[in-house]
């Protein structure tokens, strides 16, 4: 297992960490089978999804922001970061991607995302054969 740092700069932020994963792929030398990307957090998710127009994200943050406002008086969790919570089971705490070759086969306009909701902050995202 690899294990990556990743710091985040903003509240919400989708960080792009495809060239990372593919690094550490070729640490792990896996050359054909699947990965799993794995963020082991509760307030933070990863996805896989348009990578090559920066404001497709943006839309992804604007949308989840407006689905899931950060305040509500109806949130009761002590810390005030529910939004975080509920849009990190949105987006999910893994994703599984196919390796050929010793290479992510990811889509054309695909990339892996970190998804930060409770940022910015330095977190932790684990990447497995199998």
């Amino acid at each position: 297992m690899k294990k990556l740092s990743i710091k985040t700069t903003a509240h919400s932020q989708f960080r792009e960490i495809t060239r990372e994963v593919q690094a550490a792929l070729a640490e792990i030398g896996l050359r054909d089978g699947a990965i799993t990307v794995f963020v082991p957090h509760t307030t933070a998710g990863v996805t896989i999804n348009e990578h090559a127009d920066p404001d497709a994200m943006d839309d992804v943050i604007h949308a989840l922001n407006k689905l899931v406002p950060w305040s509500d008086p109806a949130y009761r969790h002590a810390e005030g970061n529910s939004a975080a919570h509920v849009k990190a089971i949105m987006t999910g705490s893994s994703a599984r991607v196919l390796v050929e070759d010793g290479n992510l086969q990811l889509g054309t306009w695909q990339g892996i995302f970190f998804c930060e909701f409770d940022g910015p902050r330095t977190r932790e995202v684990w990447i497995a054969a199998g």
